[in-house]
């Protein structure tokens, strides 16, 4: 439990994910976790099947992009670090965003007026949380300049939502 709060820390821009070592246990679980809470969200938006298939790809992508950033940086050594940190704290977001859906369907059981808007600016609230707790994240591991972790996490998210969306579409 103590681990889960120190990487849940990283949400609120403290420790550092590369500080923090964690079990093979705490790995799966969170990636199971990923997995569960994204099929779930996906599936309230989109069909069970396609949202089963986005969140594969995004979870493919994720890795990808991590051990890419990893190796460019020439930090392979912190993978385990690095993804746990980034998928605990996608993760928690994810909470947030599954609430966000059911407040959202209270709202719009309920007839209020500006359901959609209330639930928009929420989204975005938290998108632009989670590309700042990216950042964070990668600035502590590769001790870059804020604007190189910001482009880095922007990226990051192109690549792990945008691209599994995208072949979804098409």
């Amino acid at each position: 439990m103590s681990l889960l709060i120190k990487y849940l820390s990283l949400c609120w821009f403290k420790n550092n994910p590369i500080e923090l070592f964690p079990s093979k246990s705490f790995m799966w679980k969170a990636v199971i976790f990923y997995l569960i809470s994204g099929i779930i969200v996906e599936s309230l938006i989109a069909d069970p099947a396609d949202g089963t298939i986005e969140v594969s790809l995004r979870t493919i992508m994720a890795f990808s992009s991590i051990a890419t950033y990893l190796f460019i940086f020439k930090k392979w050594q912190y993978f385990n670090q690095m993804f746990i940190a980034i998928f605990i704290c996608e993760n928690f977001i994810m909470t947030l965003a599954t609430i966000t859906e059911g407040l959202y369907f209270y709202l719009v059981m309920t007839h209020h007026e500006r359901a959609e808007e209330i639930s928009i600016a929420i989204a975005v609230v938290l998108v632009g949380w989670y590309i700042a707790i990216v950042s964070y994240i990668l600035r502590q591991a590769f001790e870059t300049k804020m604007s190189v972790s910001v482009t880095l996490a922007f990226s990051y998210f192109i690549l792990t939502y945008g691209l599994p969306m995208l072949f979804m579409d098409i």
